[in-house]
C-alpha cells in the first residue's frame, strides 16, 4: 500500500515501478537460502547483542570474501557485534534512521579491522539507493546522530523539570524554531550564516555559549513526577492508544515525504 501510495504521489525510489519491486520481496525460514547470491546483507532483527551476534556468526560460516555484512543497529558498537569473525574486514554497521524511506541519512560506522573497500562500497550503495550516507570515522558510544540527539532530549527534559518551559510548548521550541533550520542545514552552518562566517560567530559568541553550557544539570533520570507530566501532555496530543499513534505516524510520514521533495526541489535550484 505505501509502495504504491509513492509511486502516485512521485516520491517512488529508484528505476523499477512498485509491482517490480514488490515481486523481488520475498520471505525465507532459512538463512543460508536467504542470503543466497547477496552482495550485501542488512541486519534488521531487534536491539539485541546477544541476538545480532548470534545472526552474524551465522552468516560468517556461510558468505564468500566478498559479501558485505551489515548492521542496522543504531547504538551497539561494532567491535562488540563483530568480535571474532573471520569476515570482519567485511563488516559494517549501517544505521538508517527512523522512518528510513523518509529520512535519507545512513550512519556509517566501522570495525575497527573494517576493510576501507567495504566503507566505500557501502557508501557507494547507499547513494545508489537514495539514502544520504555519512562516514562515522571510528567507533563511539550513540555514534553521531543519537548523541546529538540524546543531548537535546537531555537538555529538553530539564527544561521542563525545572519549569521553565511546558512540554507542549518546549516541543514547538524544535519544530517551529531549530527544526526550521536544522531541515536543511546543520548546526556547523547554522553558527556560519549567523555571523560573517564560523571565527566572526565564534569570537562574537563563544563567551555567551561557555557561560550557557556551564548551567548545564546532570543527565536526568527520565523518571518519577517529570515523566508523568511529560506523558500527560503528550497523551493529550496524541493518545497513547495503537489507532492514534498508526493516525499520528502516517501525518508524520507524510511531512516528511512534502519534504523530503522539496530539499529535492531546492537541492535541484
Amino acid at each position: 500500500k505505501e509502495m504504491k501510495f509513492l509511486e502516485q504521489s512521485g516520491c517512488l525510489k529508484g528505476s523499477l515501478s512498485a509491482e517490480e519491486q514488490l515481486s523481488l520481496i520475498s520471505g525465507c525460514l532459512n538463512i543460508q537460502a536467504a542470503v543466497e547470491g547477496a552482495m550485501h546483507i542488512q541486519e534488521c532483527v531487534p536491539e539485541n547483542l546477544e541476538l545480532k551476534k548470534k545472526i552474524f556468526a551465522q552468516l560468517d560460516q556461510i558468505i564468500d570474501d566478498k559479501v558485505v555484512l551489515s548492521s542496522s543497529t543504531s547504538c551497539l558498537l561494532p567491535s562488540k557485534l563483530f568480535a571474532g569473525l573471520a569476515h570482519v574486514k567485511q563488516c559494517i554497521v549501517a544505521h538508517p534512521v527512523n522512518p528510513p524511506y523518509y529520512v535519507p541519512l545512513v550512519e556509517l560506522v566501522p570495525h575497527p579491522e573494517t576493510a576501507p573497500s567495504t566503507v566505500d562500497r557501502t557508501y557507494a550503495l547507499m547513494q545508489k539507493i537514495g539514502q544520504s550516507p555519512v562516514r562515522v570515522m571510528k567507533e563511539i558510544d550513540g555514534f553521531a546522530l543519537n548523541r546529538l540527539q540524546y543531548a537535546i532530549i537531555s537538555e529538553a527534559w530539564r527544561l521542563v523539570e525545572e519549569g521553565i518551559v511546558s512540554p507542549s510548548d518546549l516541543d514547538l521550541v524544535m519544530s517551529d524554531g531549530l527544526g526550521m533550520r536544522y531541515a536543511f542545514i546543520g548546526p556547523l552552518e547554522t553558527m556560519h550564516l549567523n555571523a560573517e562566517g564560523m571565527l566572526s560567530y565564534c569570537n562574537r559568541y563563544s563567551e555567551g555559549m561557555q557561560r550557557v553550557l556551564k548551567t548545564f544539570g546532570p543527565i536526568p533520570d527520565f523518571s518519577g513526577t517529570t515523566v508523568e507530566k511529560v506523558n500527560q501532555a503528550m497523551c493529550v496530543k496524541v493518545p497513547n492508544d495503537p489507532e492514534h499513534l498508526a493516525a499520528r505516524r502516517q501525518w508524520r510520514d507524510e511531512c516528511l515525504l512534502r519534504l523530503a521533495k522539496l530539499k529535492r526541489q531546492m537541492q535541484s535550484q
